[in-house]
């Protein structure tokens, strides 16, 4: 069903077992401590509960508002990926904790406008994970890219991946959480 070896478009890339089993589920125990709530998006109750820290944007008004610190039980993953990415420390102004319920989506999207780089961490479950150009005469079955992300795995969008291109996920078939870090436009 999925090539061997997809071809990512330029900015995109994916690295299996970023993080280890003993971190995963650390991850998970910290999550456990985060009251999630239902992601609503321009009055719509989406299917995925979630929590964010740091800068959140709203789809209702178009803002960036500072919100409650990223909780220090997350700077192991932070200094990871940012070691990992060669990313400077404090880079990354947002980390978004959401969980999937069996059969939850996310329509096909670009990240809110004020963030750059997009890195996200799956947890306890995979997803198929998909992208397609966002401009519609692009835009074809032929066009689209789908693969596997697999739990403990890291994927980071940036550059023409962010810009010129969208993501969505399919169905999930058991319970997902994630972990997105975004850093903010210069």
């Amino acid at each position: 069903m999925f090539p061997i070896t997809p071809v990512y478009p330029e900015g995109f890339s994916y690295f299996p077992d970023f993080i280890t089993g003993e971190e995963e589920t650390e991850l998970c125990n910290q999550i456990s401590n985060i009251q999630l709530h239902n992601f609503n998006f321009q009055g719509f109750k989406a299917n995925r509960k979630v929590a964010s820290f740091g800068f959140d944007y709203s789809f209702d008004n178009g803002a960036l508002t500072k919100g409650e610190e990223i909780p220090a039980a997350f700077d192991f993953l932070i200094d990871k990926v940012n070691n990992h990415l060669r990313i400077k420390s404090g880079q990354f102004a947002e980390l978004l904790v959401t969980e999937y319920p069996p059969g939850s989506v996310i329509n096909w999207h670009r990240d809110a406008p004020p963030f750059d780089i997009i890195a996200g961490i799956s947890l306890m479950g995979d997803c198929t994970f998909r992208l397609r150009p966002h401009d519609k005469a692009r835009q074809g079955r032929a066009s689209v890219i789908s693969f596997p992300v697999n739990r403990r795995s890291l994927y980071v969008i940036k550059g023409v991946a962010r810009t010129d291109w969208q993501h969505s996920i399919s169905p999930v078939k058991q319970t997902r959480f994630s972990i997105t870090l975004r850093t903010l436009r210069s």
